[in-house]
């Protein structure tokens, strides 16, 4: 690759959209969508920015972006509400029809004009570019662009929720027994695992040799209607196939042979819990990445909690911490669905009335949450920032 000093970029165009963190494939793999909504927001702001009482109290005049930056981390920087930040990029649609990427070393300059304000790359008397320090690289710039959120929160959760139908579960191949009579297995350790009857384990071209390991199936319910919502399977590991199940030939003590049943041999490649047997293997599903951009619904979302993942004991959830809740993708949820959290509303006895009635508090805006990973039925999303600990049952709507 040759050595780039400066990178030209058309006005606006550098920040506009971050439309993939890149969590599992390269960057440079990804296409960068824009919604009919954003598309349409731009077209209305592109002139003219986002109002300044949108502006956040200490928003900087001018910011340089460094490493580890992410696009909602300077959105809230810039903005008190970081969902509207097509409106502050202002996108020029005609010279970008798609949207460039923003990267560590830019300069980014508000400008102020008639009540209103944008983001620029440049002062409005410059061109707009992009200065990077002069090296010789053998990767591709689109490496270095900023992710939408730290990729350590999420990356875990892309792999482990599951939420399957119970009966899937129950058919998939099980671990029947482990090496030297051990109850519990972890990383590094070999078990033998039995398949259904009708699809058997085996190492043959175009079968799965990457599985990971669940136990249980626990059911999901819509905390309003008790309506099972689907069962989510509790991730252990990682696994994969060394030799499929198979029949050897035994002698039978009667000059004769009989087939026996050999269970196919696994290696646990790496575990989060330990394993034992009648735990569950389904196929590792393809590499694959997740490409969203933080914005607002285009539905009407009202939304509850359902669960709290990685832990049945734990009564509050936690900033950084994921939950499910009980809409999908049927429902219209997408990933980057940013959403507000709301309180129950405890009700409390008045003791300043001698009749001493209960009384219902209001619900408050405790925080906002993302959508990353949606399922039919359900969805996880990220607690990005949170006032209180969320509770099951608790709401969630549309950002105002």
């Amino acid at each position: 690759m040759k050595a780039f000093t400066s990178v030209r970029r058309t006005a606006l165009g550098a920040l506009t959209i971050i439309a993939g963190a890149m969590l599992v494939l390269p960057v440079q793999a990804q296409n960068y969508p824009i919604s009919s909504g954003q598309r349409a927001t731009a077209q209305q702001v592109s002139e003219r920015g986002v109002p300044l009482e949108e502006l956040a109290q200490n928003a900087p005049d001018t910011y340089t972006v460094k490493r580890g930056d992410t696009l909602w981390g300077i959105s809230g920087m810039y903005l008190k509400r970081p969902w509207r930040w097509p409106e502050l990029w202002g996108m020029n649609l005609k010279a970008i029809p798609n949207p460039h990427l923003i990267f560590p070393g830019q300069t980014l300059y508000l400008e102020k004009e008639g009540g209103y304000a944008r983001l620029r790359t440049s002062r409005s008397n410059e061109p707009e570019t992009v200065r990077v320090s002069p090296r010789t690289r053998s990767d591709s710039l689109a490496e270095s662009a900023l992710p939408t959120l730290k990729p350590h929160l999420i990356e875990p959760f892309l792999v482990e929720p599951l939420v399957v139908d119970e009966q899937v579960l129950l058919r998939a191949p099980r671990v029947i027994a482990t090496t030297e009579q051990r109850v519990l297995m972890g990383a590094g350790d070999r078990v033998y695992v039995r398949g259904d009857a009708a699809s058997p384990v085996l190492a043959e071209a175009g079968e799965p040799r990457h599985y990971r390991v669940f136990r249980n199936a626990v059911a999901m319910k819509d905390p309003l209607t008790g309506e099972v919502l689907g069962y989510e399977a509790q991730y252990l590991g990682k696994a994969e196939l060394v030799r499929g199940e198979s029949f050897e030939e035994v002698p039978n003590g009667k000059g004769g042979y009989t087939a026996e049943y050999v269970p196919a041999t696994v290696d646990l490649s790496a575990t989060k819990e330990e394993v034992q047997a009648g735990d569950r293997l389904l196929p590792a599903p393809a590499r694959a990445f997740t490409s969203y951009t933080p914005r607002a619904p285009e539905i009407d979302v009202d939304a509850r909690v359902v669960s709290i993942y990685g832990s049945s004991a734990v009564a509050y959830a936690a900033q950084n911490q994921v939950v499910a809740i009980n809409l999908g993708s049927q429902d219209g949820i997408e990933p980057g669905h940013v959403l507000n959290l709301m309180t129950k509303g405890d009700r409390i006895k008045d003791s300043t009335d001698e009749a001493k009635p209960m009384v219902k508090l209001p619900s408050e805006i405790n925080g906002t949450a993302m959508v990353f990973r949606t399922f039919e039925r359900v969805s996880y999303v990220l607690l990005l920032e949170i006032r209180n600990g969320v509770r099951i049952g608790d709401r969630l709507i549309n950002p105002k």
